[in-house]
């Protein structure tokens, strides 16, 4: 359900920002190669402890949130076709290509304060401005 949702919510920003950032490339799939994600060492301990039946974090970027787009977090473990992975094998970041054309460059990162603790994602080099709760950001354009 998730796939579909993020097929259809590709807007005309999404299609802009391809443009912008491909215009150079002679070929999608040689673009999609370049585009990466960093994970920190605290995301690759926390998912080393939780991730023990071969689980993974898988990440969406989602419209909506207070900015416009947001992050999402979840554990799973169904590899999609258009899936991409980072980190090591026993601690595993998934991210589809869709979703990663939003965050190419950032890091994903395990948090833990007195009152919360999760992951989240850092230096986002594609969001212009998020919200205080860290989950939402809007694009660049």
């Amino acid at each position: 359900m998730a796939y579909l949702l993020r097929q259809v919510v590709r807007t005309s920003v999404q299609r802009n920002l391809l443009q912008m950032r491909h215009a150079t490339s002679s070929s999608t799939e040689a673009a999609n190669s370049e585009l990466n994600i960093q994970v920190s060492e605290s995301c690759l301990k926390r998912l080393r402890e939780i991730c023990t039946d071969g689980s993974f974090l898988r990440v969406t970027v989602e419209g909506g949130g207070c900015s416009g787009f947001q992050y999402k977090f979840d554990l799973d473990t169904k590899l999609n076709e258009d899936d991409r992975q980072f980190g090591e094998d026993k601690a595993k970041v998934v991210i589809d290509t869709i979703s990663l054309e939003y965050c190419s460059g950032a890091t994903v990162d395990y948090h833990s304060e007195l009152i919360r603790a999760g992951f989240r994602m850092v230096a986002n080099p594609l969001a212009e401005q998020g919200c205080s709760c860290g989950s939402s950001f809007s694009i660049k354009l």
